[in-house]
Protein backbone atom coordinates (compact mmCIF):
# COMPACT_ATOMS: atom_id res chain seq x y z
CA UNK A 1 0.00 0.00 0.00
CA UNK A 2 1.03 3.59 -0.50
CA UNK A 3 2.12 5.38 2.68
CA UNK A 4 -0.93 7.69 2.76
CA UNK A 5 -3.28 4.73 2.42
CA UNK A 6 -1.42 2.94 5.22
CA UNK A 7 -1.70 6.00 7.47
CA UNK A 8 -5.45 6.01 6.92
CA UNK A 9 -5.85 2.23 7.32
CA UNK A 10 -3.82 2.12 10.54
CA UNK A 11 -4.97 5.41 12.08
CA UNK A 12 -6.88 3.68 14.92
CA UNK A 13 -3.63 2.30 16.38
CA UNK A 14 -2.34 5.76 17.35
CA UNK A 15 1.19 5.91 18.74
CA UNK A 16 1.58 2.13 18.43
CA UNK A 17 2.27 2.69 14.72
CA UNK A 18 5.09 4.86 13.39
CA UNK A 19 6.07 5.58 9.82
CA UNK A 20 9.62 5.81 8.38
CA UNK A 21 10.87 4.63 11.75
CA UNK A 22 14.62 4.33 12.43
CA UNK A 23 15.78 0.74 13.09
CA UNK A 24 19.45 1.49 13.75
CA UNK A 25 19.17 1.48 17.56
CA UNK A 26 16.98 -1.64 17.60
CA UNK A 27 19.67 -4.20 16.75
CA UNK A 28 22.97 -5.22 18.31
CA UNK A 29 25.06 -4.24 15.27
CA UNK A 30 23.69 -0.69 15.54
CA UNK A 31 23.35 -0.67 11.75
CA UNK A 32 20.32 -0.03 9.58
CA UNK A 33 17.92 2.38 7.94
CA UNK A 34 14.20 2.86 8.40
CA UNK A 35 11.05 0.80 8.14
CA UNK A 36 8.05 2.04 6.17
CA UNK A 37 5.88 0.99 9.11
CA UNK A 38 6.90 0.09 12.67
CA UNK A 39 4.23 -1.35 14.93
CA UNK A 40 4.57 -2.15 18.63
CA UNK A 41 1.71 -4.50 19.42
CA UNK A 42 0.07 -3.88 22.81
CA UNK A 43 -1.69 -7.24 23.09
CA UNK A 44 -2.97 -10.22 21.12
CA UNK A 45 -6.42 -8.75 20.48
CA UNK A 46 -4.90 -5.62 18.93
CA UNK A 47 -2.40 -7.69 16.91
CA UNK A 48 -5.25 -9.72 15.36
CA UNK A 49 -7.05 -6.50 14.34
CA UNK A 50 -3.82 -5.01 12.97
CA UNK A 51 -3.09 -8.04 10.77
CA UNK A 52 -6.64 -8.13 9.46
CA UNK A 53 -6.38 -4.44 8.57
CA UNK A 54 -3.24 -5.12 6.53
CA UNK A 55 -5.01 -7.96 4.66
CA UNK A 56 -1.62 -9.59 4.03
CA UNK A 57 -0.73 -6.85 1.53
CA UNK A 58 2.59 -5.91 3.14
CA UNK A 59 5.86 -7.67 3.87
CA UNK A 60 6.07 -8.31 7.61
CA UNK A 61 9.15 -8.83 9.76
CA UNK A 62 9.04 -9.66 13.48
CA UNK A 63 11.83 -7.96 15.42
CA UNK A 64 12.91 -9.64 18.65
CA UNK A 65 15.97 -8.63 20.65
CA UNK A 66 17.83 -7.63 17.47
CA UNK A 67 20.72 -9.90 18.46
CA UNK A 68 20.95 -11.92 15.27
CA UNK A 69 20.18 -9.51 12.44
CA UNK A 70 21.89 -7.20 9.97
CA UNK A 71 19.56 -4.48 8.65
CA UNK A 72 20.02 -2.67 5.35
CA UNK A 73 20.62 1.08 5.38
CA UNK A 74 17.86 1.41 2.77
CA UNK A 75 14.16 1.75 3.61
CA UNK A 76 12.50 -1.58 4.46
CA UNK A 77 9.41 -1.47 2.27
CA UNK A 78 7.15 -3.28 4.70
CA UNK A 79 6.04 -3.56 8.32
CA UNK A 80 8.31 -4.31 11.27
CA UNK A 81 6.37 -5.66 14.25
CA UNK A 82 7.72 -5.53 17.80
CA UNK A 83 5.80 -7.48 20.44
CA UNK A 84 5.27 -5.58 23.71
CA UNK A 85 5.59 -6.69 27.33
CA UNK A 86 2.21 -8.43 27.09
CA UNK A 87 4.08 -11.11 25.11
CA UNK A 88 6.77 -11.24 27.80
CA UNK A 89 4.95 -13.34 30.41
CA UNK A 90 6.30 -16.55 31.86
CA UNK A 91 4.58 -19.09 34.10
CA UNK A 92 4.81 -22.61 35.52
CA UNK A 93 2.15 -25.04 34.28
CA UNK A 94 3.19 -27.88 36.58
CA UNK A 95 6.36 -29.20 38.20
CA UNK A 96 8.41 -29.26 34.99
CA UNK A 97 6.48 -27.45 32.22
CA UNK A 98 7.02 -23.74 31.56
CA UNK A 99 4.94 -21.49 29.31
CA UNK A 100 6.77 -18.43 27.97
CA UNK A 101 5.71 -15.58 25.71
CA UNK A 102 7.67 -15.18 22.49
CA UNK A 103 9.16 -11.86 23.65
CA UNK A 104 10.71 -13.47 26.75
CA UNK A 105 14.50 -13.37 26.66
CA UNK A 106 16.26 -16.74 26.51
CA UNK A 107 18.25 -15.80 29.61
CA UNK A 108 15.02 -14.98 31.48
CA UNK A 109 13.62 -18.42 30.69
CA UNK A 110 16.85 -20.03 31.90
CA UNK A 111 16.70 -18.05 35.17
CA UNK A 112 13.03 -18.92 35.67
CA UNK A 113 13.77 -22.63 35.23
CA UNK A 114 16.62 -22.40 37.74
CA UNK A 115 14.39 -20.59 40.27
CA UNK A 116 11.89 -23.45 39.93
CA UNK A 117 14.54 -26.22 40.12
CA UNK A 118 14.05 -27.36 36.52
CA UNK A 119 17.00 -28.76 34.54
CA UNK A 120 17.45 -28.61 30.77
CA UNK A 121 17.33 -24.84 30.29
CA UNK A 122 20.87 -24.00 31.41
CA UNK A 123 22.19 -23.46 27.85
CA UNK A 124 19.68 -20.66 27.28
CA UNK A 125 21.65 -18.48 29.71
CA UNK A 126 24.23 -18.12 26.92
CA UNK A 127 21.92 -17.25 24.01
CA UNK A 128 21.27 -13.52 23.45
CA UNK A 129 17.80 -13.46 21.94
CA UNK A 130 14.10 -14.04 22.49
CA UNK A 131 12.05 -17.22 22.62
CA UNK A 132 10.38 -16.44 19.29
CA UNK A 133 13.64 -16.08 17.40
CA UNK A 134 15.16 -19.06 19.18
CA UNK A 135 12.32 -21.34 18.12
CA UNK A 136 12.37 -20.13 14.52
CA UNK A 137 16.09 -20.86 14.06
CA UNK A 138 16.36 -23.72 16.56
CA UNK A 139 19.00 -21.73 18.42
CA UNK A 140 21.44 -23.59 20.61
CA UNK A 141 24.90 -23.91 22.10
CA UNK A 142 26.97 -26.43 24.03
CA UNK A 143 25.24 -29.34 22.25
CA UNK A 144 21.71 -28.30 23.28
CA UNK A 145 19.01 -26.77 21.07
CA UNK A 146 15.46 -25.44 21.41
CA UNK A 147 14.07 -28.65 19.93
CA UNK A 148 15.34 -30.54 22.99
CA UNK A 149 12.96 -28.75 25.39
CA UNK A 150 10.07 -27.56 23.20
CA UNK A 151 6.58 -29.06 23.64
CA UNK A 152 4.44 -26.79 21.46
CA UNK A 153 4.17 -23.34 19.91
CA UNK A 154 1.21 -20.99 19.77
CA UNK A 155 1.27 -18.76 16.69
CA UNK A 156 -0.81 -16.44 14.57
CA UNK A 157 -0.71 -16.28 10.78
CA UNK A 158 -0.69 -13.03 8.81
CA UNK A 159 -4.44 -13.28 8.27
CA UNK A 160 -5.02 -13.20 12.04
CA UNK A 161 -5.75 -16.91 12.61
CA UNK A 162 -4.40 -18.44 15.84
CA UNK A 163 -3.05 -22.01 15.90
CA UNK A 164 -1.11 -24.39 18.13
CA UNK A 165 1.70 -26.53 16.68
CA UNK A 166 3.05 -29.51 18.67
CA UNK A 167 6.82 -29.99 18.56
CA UNK A 168 6.42 -33.44 16.99
CA UNK A 169 5.00 -31.78 13.86
CA UNK A 170 7.98 -29.46 13.44
CA UNK A 171 10.99 -30.48 11.36
CA UNK A 172 13.95 -29.02 13.23
CA UNK A 173 17.40 -29.05 11.69
CA UNK A 174 20.69 -27.47 12.75
CA UNK A 175 19.88 -23.76 13.18
CA UNK A 176 16.66 -23.96 11.17
CA UNK A 177 13.09 -25.19 11.15
CA UNK A 178 10.31 -25.66 8.63
CA UNK A 179 7.99 -23.01 10.07
CA UNK A 180 6.19 -20.95 7.47
CA UNK A 181 7.33 -17.33 7.22
CA UNK A 182 3.61 -16.57 7.44
CA UNK A 183 3.64 -17.30 11.19
CA UNK A 184 4.18 -14.96 14.13
CA UNK A 185 4.99 -16.80 17.37
CA UNK A 186 2.96 -15.83 20.43
CA UNK A 187 4.12 -18.25 23.13
CA UNK A 188 5.56 -21.71 23.65
CA UNK A 189 5.48 -24.55 26.15
CA UNK A 190 8.70 -26.21 27.30
CA UNK A 191 9.48 -29.31 29.34
CA UNK A 192 12.45 -29.83 31.60
CA UNK A 193 13.34 -32.21 34.43
CA UNK A 194 13.23 -31.49 38.16
CA UNK A 195 16.72 -31.11 39.50
CA UNK A 196 18.94 -29.87 42.30
CA UNK A 197 19.18 -26.04 42.26
CA UNK A 198 22.88 -26.08 43.15
CA UNK A 199 23.70 -28.42 40.26
CA UNK A 200 21.63 -26.28 37.87
CA UNK A 201 23.39 -23.10 39.03
CA UNK A 202 26.82 -24.72 38.70
CA UNK A 203 26.03 -25.81 35.13
CA UNK A 204 24.79 -22.32 34.20
CA UNK A 205 27.91 -20.71 35.67
CA UNK A 206 30.17 -23.18 33.87
CA UNK A 207 28.55 -22.48 30.49
CA UNK A 208 28.59 -18.70 31.02
CA UNK A 209 32.28 -18.80 31.92
CA UNK A 210 33.05 -20.84 28.81
CA UNK A 211 31.16 -18.35 26.66
CA UNK A 212 32.82 -15.28 28.20
CA UNK A 213 36.24 -16.86 27.71
CA UNK A 214 35.74 -17.52 23.99
CA UNK A 215 33.22 -14.98 22.69
CA UNK A 216 33.19 -11.18 22.56
CA UNK A 217 30.69 -9.31 24.71
CA UNK A 218 29.52 -5.74 25.38
CA UNK A 219 30.38 -4.67 21.84
CA UNK A 220 28.43 -4.08 18.61
CA UNK A 221 28.25 -7.64 17.30
CA UNK A 222 25.51 -10.02 16.27
CA UNK A 223 26.58 -13.46 17.46
CA UNK A 224 27.76 -16.20 15.14
CA UNK A 225 27.85 -14.99 11.54
CA UNK A 226 27.95 -18.38 9.81
CA UNK A 227 26.59 -21.82 10.67
CA UNK A 228 29.02 -24.65 11.28
CA UNK A 229 29.16 -26.69 8.03
CA UNK A 230 28.39 -29.95 9.85
CA UNK A 231 27.68 -31.94 6.68
CA UNK A 232 30.75 -30.73 4.80
CA UNK A 233 33.51 -30.59 7.38
CA UNK A 234 34.57 -31.83 10.80
CA UNK A 235 36.08 -28.43 11.43
CA UNK A 236 34.19 -25.61 13.14
CA UNK A 237 33.47 -22.56 11.02
CA UNK A 238 35.88 -20.41 13.04
CA UNK A 239 38.68 -22.83 12.15
CA UNK A 240 37.87 -22.55 8.44
CA UNK A 241 37.80 -18.74 8.66
CA UNK A 242 41.11 -18.66 10.56
CA UNK A 243 42.76 -20.82 7.90
CA UNK A 244 41.34 -18.87 4.96
CA UNK A 245 41.10 -15.18 5.82
CA UNK A 246 43.55 -12.57 7.19
CA UNK A 247 41.97 -11.88 10.58
CA UNK A 248 42.83 -8.17 10.40
CA UNK A 249 40.54 -7.80 7.37
CA UNK A 250 38.10 -4.91 7.68
CA UNK A 251 35.77 -2.84 5.53
CA UNK A 252 35.23 0.59 7.03
CA UNK A 253 34.40 -0.03 10.69
CA UNK A 254 33.31 -3.64 10.06
CA UNK A 255 35.96 -6.06 11.32
CA UNK A 256 36.51 -9.60 12.59
CA UNK A 257 36.51 -10.10 16.36
CA UNK A 258 39.94 -10.83 17.83
CA UNK A 259 38.35 -13.17 20.37
CA UNK A 260 36.23 -15.30 18.01
CA UNK A 261 36.60 -15.00 14.24
CA UNK A 262 33.01 -16.07 13.47
CA UNK A 263 31.88 -12.90 15.26
CA UNK A 264 31.98 -9.71 13.23
CA UNK A 265 32.08 -6.32 14.92
CA UNK A 266 30.96 -2.76 14.22
CA UNK A 267 33.85 -0.73 15.66
CA UNK A 268 31.77 2.44 15.53
CA UNK A 269 30.24 3.65 12.30
CA UNK A 270 30.07 0.60 10.05
CA UNK A 271 27.39 0.70 7.37
CA UNK A 272 25.32 -2.18 6.07
CA UNK A 273 27.51 -2.18 2.97
CA UNK A 274 30.68 -2.44 5.11
CA UNK A 275 29.38 -5.40 7.10
CA UNK A 276 27.88 -7.13 4.08
CA UNK A 277 31.20 -6.79 2.21
CA UNK A 278 33.02 -8.38 5.13
CA UNK A 279 30.54 -11.27 5.29
CA UNK A 280 30.80 -11.91 1.55
CA UNK A 281 34.59 -11.55 1.55
CA UNK A 282 34.97 -14.18 4.28
CA UNK A 283 32.53 -16.58 2.62
CA UNK A 284 34.25 -16.23 -0.76
CA UNK A 285 37.71 -16.81 0.72
CA UNK A 286 36.63 -19.87 2.69
CA UNK A 287 35.03 -21.31 -0.44
CA UNK A 288 38.14 -20.61 -2.51
CA UNK A 289 40.56 -22.08 0.07
CA UNK A 290 38.54 -25.04 1.34
CA UNK A 291 35.78 -25.70 -1.20
CA UNK A 292 33.20 -25.31 1.59
CA UNK A 293 30.23 -23.01 1.03
CA UNK A 294 29.26 -21.24 4.25
CA UNK A 295 25.66 -20.53 5.16
CA UNK A 296 24.81 -17.40 7.14
CA UNK A 297 23.41 -17.82 10.64
CA UNK A 298 22.52 -14.13 11.02
CA UNK A 299 19.41 -12.88 9.27
CA UNK A 300 19.60 -10.02 6.78
CA UNK A 301 16.70 -7.59 6.46
CA UNK A 302 16.64 -5.49 3.33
Amino acid sequence: MEIEQLKYTLSEFGDSVRFNHDLKKKNWFNIGGKSKVYYKSKNLKELVIFLKKLQNKEKIFILGAGSNILISDNLFDGVVIKLSNNFNNISLLNDNIIIAGSAVLDKTLSDFAFNNSIRGFEFLACIPGTIGGGIKMNAGCFNKEFKDILLSVQAIDKSGNILTIPAKDINFQYRESNFSDDLIFLSASFRGVKGDPLEIKNEMDKLKLEKEKNQPSRIKTSGSTFKNPILQSKKKVWELIKESVPLDTSFGDACISKRHCNFFVNKGYATFEDMNKLINFVAENVLEKTGISLEKEIKILK
